[in-house]
């Protein structure tokens, strides 16, 4: 089990799982190492280090997947994003600026401090990045044992 307590991934390692979260298919290693310019060994090595974590699962010569973990840390990444973007538009920058500069920072905000700034906006559905969802830690209710709302560390 992954500790909540640590901020979560690098922002490399979060691109890979937006990557991965928007395929409906496993995604061969060479198709990511192309995607993101770098070398096929690269790959292998940081899909090892999130297979480890539980986020991905990798069948050789089928290709990578995110696991259950994996779609639901994706699902966490992505109301990050959006949750700051909205909290930075309402200080005035505008939706690209706010999500220019969240992506500057994302990575080092806790699931906690996420969950308790959206209940202080009082849940909000919509970000300038698109529909924010919620989970039972952001609307107060303690999460189910076992249900794998922690961050990766």
């Amino acid at each position: 089990m992954v500790n909540s307590e640590d901020f979560g991934l690098p922002p490399r390692k979060m691109e890979y799982i937006r990557f991965l979260n928007d395929r409906a298919e496993p995604v061969r290693t060479n198709d990511l190492a192309a995607h993101f310019g770098v070398d096929p060994s690269t790959v292998t090595k940081t899909m090892t280090e999130l297979s480890g974590m539980g986020l991905v699962a990798h069948t050789p010569y089928r290709g990578v997947r995110l696991t259950d973990e994996g779609v639901r840390y994706a699902a966490f990444i992505q109301k990050r994003h959006r949750i700051l973007s909205l909290m930075f538009t309402h200080f005035g920058l505008s939706g690209d600026e706010a999500c220019r500069e969240v992506a500057r920072f994302e990575c080092f905000v806790s699931k906690d401090a996420i969950d308790r700034i959206c209940r202080s906006m009082g849940h909000p559905r919509m970000s300038v990045c698109g529909e924010i969802t919620h989970d039972q830690d952001c609307m107060g209710y303690p999460a189910a044992e076992g249900s794998g709302m922690q961050e990766p560390g």
